[in-house]
């Protein structure tokens, strides 16, 4: 079983005739911009769906590209018929339907996960050049730590990120732009 594609329009017609739109991302993706209306059920978390009478359930991500890597397992989670919304949330957007945003979100963990450990190898790389080849040290310590975030799912650097002050503000409901 797996989900079948369909267009940013044809789902808002679906959706405006009673079709239900889940996003699968995590909850700092959703809580920075997300669809008016669509249902939060992060795919980290994802069970069985409790739709309710609905002619069909529409899945989507930012891109599509975890939604359909996951295809199988979101098809199965769904009673009714699952779609999958082609081109995501950037699909949705390029297609001039409307999102709701709220740029007083932290950016994305993994975003943050990304800048800070871009930042700590350049600096390991620029200190072991020109201060003392020690710091070198620092880039393989992150590199290290990246290929092991890669190959066990587990992320120290974005666990301490999470725990971060500006992180932890309370979550507010978007706005549609």
């Amino acid at each position: 079983m797996s989900l079948t594609p369909i267009k940013p329009a044809e789902a808002k017609r679906l959706i405006d005739t009673g079709a239900i739109l889940v996003d699968v991302r995590e909850p700092d993706e959703h809580a920075r911009e997300h669809i008016p209306g669509a249902r939060h059920a992060a795919l980290s978390g994802l069970g069985r769906l409790d739709c309710g009478e609905v002619p069909a359930v529409i899945f989507h991500c930012r891109s599509g590209a975890r939604t359909s890597a996951a295809g199988a397992r979101l098809a199965s989670s769904s009673p009714v018929r699952a779609y999958l919304l082609e081109g995501g949330l950037e699909g949705w957007k390029r297609a001039g339907l409307p999102v709701a945003r709220d740029d007083s979100q932290p950016i994305e963990i993994m975003r943050q996960v990304q800048i800070a450990a871009g930042t700590l190898v350049l600096t390991g790389v620029i200190l072991g050049t020109y201060v003392e080849p020690g710091f070198y040290g620092l880039s393989a310590f992150v590199g290290a730590g990246l290929v092991f975030a890669g190959i066990s799912g587990w992320c120290g650097m974005a666990k301490l990120l999470a725990f971060m002050p500006w992180n932890r503000r309370p979550r507010r409901p978007a706005t549609a732009e």
